[in-house]
């Protein structure tokens, strides 16, 4: 099972995630990291698990204030092992190909950056083995085209349940979305992000079809231990 460590990156700092209410998020405070610098952030991250991908949510791209264009090569840098996933907010294919010749990027595509199913298609084509879909939930309702949640057959290999109201929060993971979302997703890998407080909601999550989860809470609280995540990524 894939234990993915979170940064959410605002203004250039890593930020505290909370029910995806980004107005309020401010610079994080880990025992992790001396400072609220993403390489930072990751490093401390790196002292629990030599974890094989870090997931990174560059609000400035998602929110149109402007990627940060660092993030990749300073966390590939300080990270050589990483895959990098980073959601940027891209919603064309130009955005797509920018994010892409990092080599050392995976391209997240969150369905709240997204229009249409054509721009989706238009994007996927540019690498479609480097490109993870995030379903973006808020509150149980989708955000984006409605078309590209019913058909299970326009998702790539990799997808990930984003519920976005629950992260940072105390509400635990919502399974049922997760399952009935992995039961549809055939043989592809999918990914639970969002609610995950502990071990147990890891353990239930998988119960639940899930070959991953993007935590970064339960990181920064240390609610698992790194024998934990040994134990887990060897499953």
């Amino acid at each position: 099972m894939d234990i993915i460590p979170v940064i959410d990156v605002a203004r250039g700092k890593a930020v505290r995630a909370i029910r995806g209410q980004r107005a309020a998020y401010q610079p994080i405070e880990t025992p992790l990291a001396a400072t609220s610098e993403p390489v930072d952030v990751a490093l401390g991250m790196r002292t629990l698990f030599p974890f094989r991908k870090v997931y990174v949510a560059d609000l400035d791209g998602i929110e149109g204030r402007g990627r940060n264009t660092h993030l990749v090569p300073a966390l590939s840098q300080a990270l050589p092992n990483a895959e990098i996933w980073i959601d940027a907010g891209t919603g064309s294919r130009s955005a797509a190909r920018a994010v892409l010749a990092a080599p050392i990027s995976t391209l997240v595509v969150g369905t709240e950056s997204l229009e249409t199913v054509r721009i989706w298609h238009d994007i996927a084509s540019e690498a479609p083995q480097r490109t993870v879909l995030s379903l973006d939930f808020r509150g149980g309702e989708f955000m984006g085209p409605e078309a590209l949640l019913a058909d299970a057959s326009l998702w790539p290999s990799r997808v990930i349940v984003m519920t976005l109201d629950r992260i940072g929060g105390d509400d635990g993971p919502n399974i049922e979305l997760l399952a009935n979302i992995a039961a549809r997703a055939g043989s592809r890998r999918v990914y639970a992000a969002g609610g995950i407080r502990n071990r147990a909601d890891l353990d239930r999550i998988k119960d639940a079809g899930a070959a991953g989860a993007l935590v970064a809470s339960i990181l920064h609280a240390q609610k698992i231990s790194a024998g934990d995540l040994k134990q887990i990524a060897g499953r």
